[in-house]
């Protein structure tokens, strides 16, 4: 249990013409956590912690994570490189400014898509925005206009608008089409590395939404995420040869940079920082590379560790052999617990969806390229849990983790989505930090979220199952041979929320090492061991396998109606 101490909080009565009244009364909230001295966490939903917003002039829980970034931008004495997706908070840009007019070298590296300032954006220009882009360029107009009175000045441009601020300050930047494209999967990346030793990560974008919560509606309390701080200049020159990489020779030049796919397939690296090891990776990897060297390879490494206990709060997860892992090791026993962000864990390509033991079809609709089709491989668990599920949040506010906690001392954390666009696509970081300090404030942040959380299979869902079950099996007696194809097949859905889905069998000679850990008795040596035999002698039977080594009468048993070669 968090030790907790009493904070003092006062309420002001208005009470008409007689004046007002002040009560006073106290609350508690938990102690602050211990911190690495090299590895400090924060949370803009942290629930130990108060600040004053800057903007929207409230008092609330929670870490500053903006004025963290500011505070390291601060200190910088010679260099500053940041690469972030989306940069619209102004004291952030304003800190910039004022380093590079003392004479430290700036640069700045852009998604393209958040490459231009809003401020020159005219009003045809916002008619043809799509609704969420509509509805940040009224958040951008409620940031800048300072004063209330709906009208923006330029002095109100020049103070507020953050892209704007850097070009004033002629700070220079790119974004992903700086190499002759039109752009990476996505330049997605969230670091700062500054003075070649401290290393800003986090999973959110400089943004009101992503840090501190929108004007509208004003219950928000930003998309909840997680900033580290990291001390070391080996850590930080393996950022900055990833900067480096996307920085080519910088603005107006040749087309040098390199974004996604274009740059090298870099190994992950580990760091020793005293009792903390550190094992940092960059995204993309070619499909050509093994998927277990790729940043989802590492994450798998790490959830394939487990003992006891694994934590996930992802915004997406839609990474197939993850899921395969994942079941593997519930299999073991490892008690799994799983937040998604509502607007993506119930998708037809949701990995939420095979813990909880169903599948969707891409589409319910006759015609549709989707209709009656699954994902490629999806193999919903045969025993599924109930502990999965959706946080509940302020209205307005999207789960925008990205982290996993392993046996409450492993975390994995970064920019990176559990996804393959992630892994194959975009210009990502992910980090794996083994260390019971750090992982002691990913803990207190899940549980948190965990406590409020809407867990199971929703009414709806099952409702939805039961329809698509109806749909397709009908639909499944007048399609060519082979047009429902997938796994599950059109009539393997569940029919009821804790009856388990019959799924496919595993091929024994073309199954990655995920999938075969999935298998019941087959943990990763016996997985390699498998690989290994199929490469000396495909497999054409039961007899085969059981002259693996590690392959006996049990586990022979457990196998004989999961696989097939």
């Amino acid at each position: 249990m968090p030790f907790y101490r009493p904070i003092t909080l006062w309420l002001v009565l208005i009470l008409g013409l007689g004046g007002c009244r002040r009560l006073e009364f106290q609350v508690s909230r938990p102690v602050p956590l211990p911190q690495d001295p090299k590895i400090q966490v924060y949370f803009n939903q942290n629930i130990s912690s108060i600040y004053a917003e800057p903007y929207r002039a409230q008092t609330r829980s929670g870490n500053d994570l903006e004025q963290l970034v500011v505070d390291s931008i601060q200190s910088a004495q010679s260099t500053i490189d940041v690469a972030v997706h989306e940069l619209r908070l102004p004291r952030i840009a304003q800190a910039l400014a004022e380093r590079r007019q003392a004479g430290v070298q700036v640069r700045v590296i852009l998604e393209n898509t958040y490459s231009r300032p809003w401020s020159p954006l005219a009003s045809i220009g916002v008619t043809r925005l799509d609704p969420r882009g509509q509805n940040q360029y009224k958040e951008y107009r409620q940031l800048i206009d300072r004063n209330g009175d709906r009208k923006i000045t330029q002095a109100e441009i020049n103070r507020g608008d953050a892209l704007t601020i850097l070009q004033n300050a002629a700070i220079p930047w790119i974004n992903d089409t700086a190499d002759g494209s039109k752009g990476s999967g996505l330049m997605h990346h969230k670091f700062v590395v500054v003075d070649r030793r401290t290393v800003i990560v986090t999973s959110a974008n400089f943004t009101l939404s992503d840090m501190h919560g929108d004007f509208s509606p004003a219950a928000s309390r930003g998309n909840p995420n997680a900033l580290l701080k990291l001390e070391s200049p080996a850590i930080a020159a393996s950022f900055i040869q990833e900067f480096g990489l996307m920085w080519g020779d910088g603005p107006g030049k040749k087309p040098d940079s390199r974004f996604g796919l274009a740059k090298p397939f870099r190994p992950r690296q580990t760091f020793k920082l005293e009792k903390t090891t550190v094992t940092v990776q960059f995204s993309p990897t070619s499909q050509a590379i093994a998927w277990e060297q790729s940043a989802n390879g590492l994450i798998g490494r790490t959830l394939s560790q487990a003992k006891t206990t694994i934590d996930l709060a992802l915004f997406v997860f839609s990474e197939q052999p993850l899921s395969y892992r994942l079941d593997a090791q519930h299999r073991r026993g490892v008690e799994i617990r799983a937040l998604i962000e509502p607007d993506y864990a119930y998708k037809s390509y949701s990995e939420g969806l095979d813990m909880l033991g169903v599948a969707l079809a891409q589409s319910d609709k006759v015609g549709d390229p989707g209709y009656c089709r699954f994902e490629a491989g999806n193999r919903p668990w045969q025993q599924p849990i109930k502990t999965v599920g959706i946080p509940r949040l302020p209205k307005g506010d999207r789960l925008h983790h990205k982290f996993g906690v392993v046996d409450r001392r492993s975390v994995i954390v970064g920019s990176h989505n559990w996804s393959q666009a992630a892994d194959q696509n975009n210009d990502e970081n992910l980090l794996v930090i083994d260390s019971p300090t750090v992982a002691a404030h990913f803990n207190r942040e899940f549980e948190q979220l965990y406590d409020k959380a809407e867990l199971g299979l929703p009414k709806f869902i099952h409702r939805q199952v039961q329809a698509q079950q109806s749909q397709c099996q009908a639909a499944s007696a007048i399609l060519p041979l082979g047009q429902s194809t997938g796994s599950p097949s059109a009539t393997t859905f569940s029919t009821a929320v804790n009856q388990s889905p019959t799924t496919g069998r595993v091929n024994l000679n073309s199954a990655s090492q995920a999938e075969l850990e999935s298998l019941p008795g087959v943990g990763p040596k016996l997985a390699e061991r498998i690989i290994q035999a199929r490469q000396r002698k495909p497999f054409t039977s039961l007899s085969d396998l059981d002259q693996v080594v590690g392959v006996g009468p049990h586990v022979l048993e457990q196998l004989q109606n999961q696989v097939m070669w």
